[in-house]
């Protein structure tokens, strides 16, 4: 049998581990896990009988066997009214397929509801050219947009940045308002000196033209109309959370004769020519040695690099020089929200009915808010009595907000919430912080220079970059999953060209089919 060593057990790891050990009986697997979770950046947080989403996931994709590979781990329960999902009471199943109440390893079927959150008022998310966008901006500001958006359209900009990317999907005036400080937030960049290949891969399709193109279509349904991703308004999810499926999946590995060792940061690879022999890795402070014959790795490409002795001093500094987004979330038990629900759709509680809520004023740092019951009933431990939500910040590892202290987060979090004027003081009940290193690949500094690095990676035969973070993508869970799925391929032999591990997420449509 071959010796196969995985580094890293969040979506990208699991799941080739999985479809190796699934797929053939000539290998053995080991995953080597960091941290003391299963999920990575797609873990689920427990605290107090409540449970956080780090970042919000929502399950769909255009790919079937990423559909499939969800839905073999996590069966889908049956299509009650959304009503009942929103309330995720007396639920009525219209067919086959596991009850939420009863069930627990179960995938629910949710209604995607975000909005943006500017000068106190709720927009659409994605912005749609609607009566509600019109009245809250006013007359005035919509007919500066509109020609804004009409003088983009006519004298386009080079798309050799992020903000130019917007800037000719939405015209400079809505981009001033919703992209711009939003993205500098993000990022800690202005968007001018962000890569437009983060927008090619994020936004994609997404313009005003396709906003357009989805409300008639809505009101003139197509057959096979084709629905740009940002605009898509269900998906599934985890009875439990997002981790749950991961932590299933890797026990459902473990059964298959896999071995997931965690605590193990793997520190330095072996390599001989153009193979990579083995890894080092601590675990409770000693160094432990792998022997492998096909390494796949998630873990960050800075630190791959890093661990590795011989290395071109180019590519050495392309590597250090990667940039990424650290992330911080806080936990917020409440007893309610000053914001209204005057939408007509149904809640537990009556609450909002948003899964996240965007923040687009720049005079707070906060980025986003999640309605954790809004996700889940099953994230809350009493879900009708109190709401549980999640504040997401981005900063980076060292910065003054990164050392902040649980207690200053809690302070800062609800200070900006008050003065949102979204909660009061007295509505906090309890809060728990989380932080995430090298949540977000970002693409400025060294990013550029890419290319070279992944060269010098496809030059080792047998090892294999996935995932986010192990290919320095800003990928959505799926796209992880689609690159775990191409490495497990190419070492089956059913696939020849080690480029398709890195052509996952490249193309500049990524949309789904829409039924109707």
């Amino acid at each position: 049998m071959k010796k196969v060593i995985v580094i890293g057990a969040g979506p990208a790891g699991i799941t080739a581990a999985y479809e190796l050990l699934k797929r053939s009986k000539n290998y053995s697997v080991v995953v080597l896990e960091e941290s003391s979770e299963i999920g990575g950046i797609s873990r689920t947080i427990q605290y107090k009988g409540n449970r956080m989403d780090i970042g919000g996931h929502r399950f769909f994709s255009k790919d079937e066997n990423v559909v499939k590979w969800w839905n073999n781990i996590m069966p889908m329960q049956g299509k009650p009214s959304f009503d009942d999902i929103l309330t995720g009471r007396n639920v009525s199943l219209n067919n086959k397929g596991p009850n939420p109440e009863t069930d627990d390893v179960v995938m629910l079927n949710r209604r995607r509801i975000s909005r943006i959150f500017y000068k106190h008022k709720f927009f659409d998310y994605p912005i749609k050219m609607n009566f509600n966008t019109i009245m809250n901006m006013g007359f005035f500001t919509t007919a500066v947009a509109g020609f804004s958006y009409l003088w983009s359209a006519i004298c386009k900009l080079p798309e050799n940045s992020l903000e130019n990317f917007y800037i000719n999907r939405f015209g400079h005036k809505l981009y001033s308002m919703f992209f711009e400080g939003y993205t500098e937030k993000l990022w800690g960049r202005h968007p001018r000196d962000i890569s437009a290949d983060w927008g090619a891969q994020r936004v994609k399709g997404l313009s005003v033209v396709a906003i357009l193109k989805d409300i008639f279509g809505k009101i003139l349904p197509i057959k096979n109309q084709k629905v740009e991703t940002s605009l898509i308004e269900e998906f599934s999810y985890p009875k439990y959370g997002p981790g749950q499926l991961w932590e299933v999946a890797a026990e459902k590995i473990e059964e298959m004769g896999g071995k997931i060792i965690k605590n193990a940061k793997v520190i330095s690879l072996e390599t001989d020519n153009d193979i990579v022999s083995g890894v080092t890795y601590l675990k409770d402070g000693s160094k432990i040695k792998e022997t492998a014959d096909i390494i796949v790795s998630s873990m960050p490409l800075k630190d791959l690099v890093a661990g590795v002795k011989k290395v071109p001093q180019e590519v050495a500094d392309i590597a250090a020089g990667l940039p990424y987004r650290d992330f911080v979330t806080v936990g917020l038990l409440l007893s309610g929200l000053n914001l209204q629900n005057k939408t007509k759709l149904k809640t537990l509680n009556d609450i909002i009915p948003d899964c996240w809520i965007y923040v687009q004023d720049t005079s707070v740092k906060l980025g986003r808010i999640q309605i954790f019951n809004n996700w889940s009933q099953y994230m809350v431990a009493k879900p009708e009595e109190k709401l549980w939500i999640g504040l997401e910040y981005f900063c980076k590892e060292g910065d003054k907000y990164w050392n902040m202290t649980d207690e200053e987060w809690q302070k800062f979090a609800t200070s900006e919430l008050i003065k949102m004027k979204v909660i009061s003081a007295e509505q906090v009940e309890d809060a728990h912080v989380e932080k995430m290193k090298k949540a977000y690949p970002a693409y400025f500094d060294t990013y550029k220079d890419i290319d070279k690095l992944i060269e010098w990676l496809n030059s080792f035969n047998n090892l294999y970059c996935i995932g986010r973070n192990g290919q320095h993508r800003y990928n959505n869970m799926d796209h992880s999953m689609a690159t775990a799925f191409a490495a497990v391929n190419h070492i089956l032999g059913s696939d020849t060209n080690k480029q398709a591990i890195w052509n996952v997420n490249t193309e500049k449509d990524y949309h789904e089919t829409k039924t109707n």
